[in-house]
């Protein structure tokens, strides 16, 4: 008989970020993308309450991607199980070299570099990548940026996939693919698996290299290619 005890997981935390952004009319959408869009429906003074509806892509906000939005028969976002959206992350900090180049993508050798100071890439975790395009945010022409922002390379998300066994990629530009990258291949590979890509993360920069556990939080919209999700990290 299996002792449930040797099953229990812990969380060890010294403090817990959002990593969405909070959802407003304002925020930026990808071209041809539906605008997200409030209205208030019932009013305290004449209804005893309120209440408001609003109406958004299932790409826009701080997201999760799901296999369905590249793939015919790929899973919905609502297939996830619960137990793979409590993940261990890293953090890769590109912030330097993209405020010089928006179109940089993250190299092998960027990878390797970062972990001969922070230790091999542990299986099963999220990679994150720090761009510094979260501090574009409140400005969605910035933002955009007629689709120059960086990404992972194409190359790289395999070598991380293939040799590093990660749960998935996230990002704070409007996509874990190069702006440039059309053919979308970081996605179609994470998504292939099926695995995690998160993109308009926010608060990257608070988070350290190593030792943050991701709470993940999709709507589990049937047939979803993606959701608008809340995003916690647990720091150690």
């Amino acid at each position: 008989m299996m002792n449930p005890e040797s099953n229990r997981k812990t969380i060890t935390y010294s403090r817990v970020m959002h990593l969405s952004h909070a959802i407003a009319p304002q925020i930026p959408h990808w071209p041809g993308d539906p605008p997200v869009d409030v209205q208030t429906v019932a009013e305290l003074s004449t209804d005893g309450y309120y209440l408001r509806r609003f109406c958004m892509g299932e790409h826009s906000a701080t997201h999760m991607n799901a296999p369905k939005s590249f793939y015919p028969d790929g899973v919905g976002i609502e297939a996830y199980p619960a137990e793979s959206l409590i993940v261990p992350a890293v953090t890769i900090d590109i912030a330097a070299p993209a405020s010089t180049n928006p179109d940089f993508t993250l190299s092998c050798a960027d990878v390797l570099h970062w972990e001969e100071k922070q230790g091999k890439i542990p299986p099963g975790c999220v990679v994150l990548l720090y761009t510094g395009w979260q501090h574009k945010w409140s400005d969605a022409k910035a933002f955009i940026n007629q689709q120059h922002f960086p990404g992972f390379a194409e190359e790289t998300t395999r070598f991380l996939l293939d040799r590093r066994q990660i749960a998935g990629v996230g990002i704070d530009t409007h996509g874990v693919d190069g702006g440039q990258d059309t053919t979308f291949a970081t996605n179609r590979q994470v998504l292939a698996q099926p695995r995690i890509v998160l993109e308009n993360l926010t608060n990257l920069d608070k988070l350290p290299p190593k030792g943050v556990t991701l709470a993940i939080a999709p709507l589990r919209l049937c047939e979803g290619s993606g959701s608008p999700a809340t995003v916690m990290a647990f720091v150690s």
